[in-house]
């Protein structure tokens, strides 16, 4: 995993994503799941390609099941962007590059008009 996405934790959780102020991208998966290896490397293409204007986070399920439940996280891997310490989009299941990057880009966009 590349250092440009940070693990998330019920630990860090707070600190890390409800309270930054930048666009925060986290995965949702777990280490047995198929469609989350799919996923990983594209998330890490998108943490590389978006380095200081996205923040790039992986939760696993499995390790934090209390802050997937707050999220009510039924189906992974999910992908959930959060601006503010709000939910702002929703992403679920293995899905091209391109949906990941129309998303982003709609989201900085909307927080650069805003900044």
């Amino acid at each position: 995993m590349s250092d440009l996405v940070a693990v998330a934790d019920a630990s860090n959780w707070d600190g890390e994503v409800m309270k930054s102020t930048d666009v925060v991208m986290v995965d949702f998966w777990a280490v047995w799941c198929g469609p989350c290896q799919m996923v990983a490397p594209i998330v890490e293409e998108l943490a590389q390609e978006y380095q200081g204007r996205l923040k790039v986070m992986k939760l696993n399920t499995d390790e934090a099941p209390e802050v997937a439940g707050k999220y009510q996280i039924m189906s992974i891997p999910s992908i959930i962007f959060f601006k503010g310490g709000e939910v702002v989009e929703k992403i679920v299941g293995a899905r091209p590059k391109q949906q990941f990057k129309e998303i982003i880009d709609s989201l900085l966009s909307q927080s650069s008009a805003t900044a």
